[in-house]
């Protein structure tokens, strides 16, 4: 099959799958000869669409910033995808028709207060040009059945990312330490997970600078006013129907969802 229909192909059905929340057959399957380079040329392609269909881009959220996720997949990199304002979901509730297998992250997300462009940025630029942080929460879900996926699969389905919370206590970096925040996971009450700042590429603001260099080689530039996901500080706990996920950041406050 020629590249570039099946980079279309696999567009197509990652559109329809989040459409009907339907999964998919593993693309790294149906499609071996994809490359990591196809998956975020597939990834825009997506972008370009729901732009197109109207939906406005608020910031990118960074994945696989863990050392155990990234042996598990055999990269030595994070990945990133794209976030909109319709997945913003200010009364911090989802509704499971509207995703598959989700999983709740706990993040760090930062606010720029001027542009970031790579190649050259470094985590001094990030902190210069950040204006708040804040908790966050990133509901993650996977177009691909059973989350079986490799590097190829989350990149091409936009990281795995389905919506997030945010928790609107606004802080400035002057005001914390960004490697010292704790983080407790509790789950319908019970503590589930904990990790702090530094579990994340040993400083977020490591992921940001990343995401900034990368995104250098497609002609993306980090504008003000964008939202940046960091990168989970914990594993992800799956979530169902009723779950209740509360997540206790010390400096940053709390921030909570509910799946109903």
């Amino acid at each position: 099959m020629h590249r570039e229909t099946m980079k279309k192909e696999a567009a197509e059905k990652l559109y329809n799958a989040l459409a009907g929340c339907e999964p998919i057959d593993v693309l790294s399957d149906t499609y071996p000869e994809l490359t990591v380079e196809d998956a975020y040329e597939i990834q825009l392609m997506n972008v370009k669409r729901y732009v197109g269909e109207g939906e406005i881009i608020s910031g990118r959220k960074i994945g696989l910033t863990s050392k155990p996720m990234q042996e598990l997949l055999g990269i030595s990199e994070p990945d990133y995808g794209h976030l909109y304002e319709s997945m913003n979901k200010k009364d911090g509730i989802v509704f499971m028709k509207d995703v598959i297998a989700p999983k709740a992250e706990g993040e760090i997300a930062f606010v720029l207060k001027e542009d970031l462009a790579g190649p050259d940025v470094t985590v001094e630029d990030v902190y210069r040009a950040t204006d708040y942080v804040m908790a966050a929460i990133e509901i993650v879900d996977s177009r691909i059945k059973e989350w079986k996926i490799k590097l190829v699969d989350t990149v091409a389905d936009n990281g795995s990312s389905s919506c997030y919370v945010l928790s609107g206590n606004k802080v400035k970096l002057d005001d914390v330490s960004l490697t010292d925040i704790e983080m407790t996971v509790y789950k319908n009450g019970e503590r589930v997970n904990s990790g702090k700042g530094s579990d994340v590429l040993g400083n977020p603001a490591v992921s940001i600078a990343w995401l900034a260099n990368k995104l250098f080689k497609y002609g993306i530039t980090l504008k003000k006013g964008e939202l940046i996901l960091s990168g989970a500080i914990t594993a992800a706990p799956s979530a169902s129907e009723n779950d209740v996920f509360d997540f206790e950041f010390c400096q940053l406050g709390n921030v909570k969802v509910t799946f109903k």
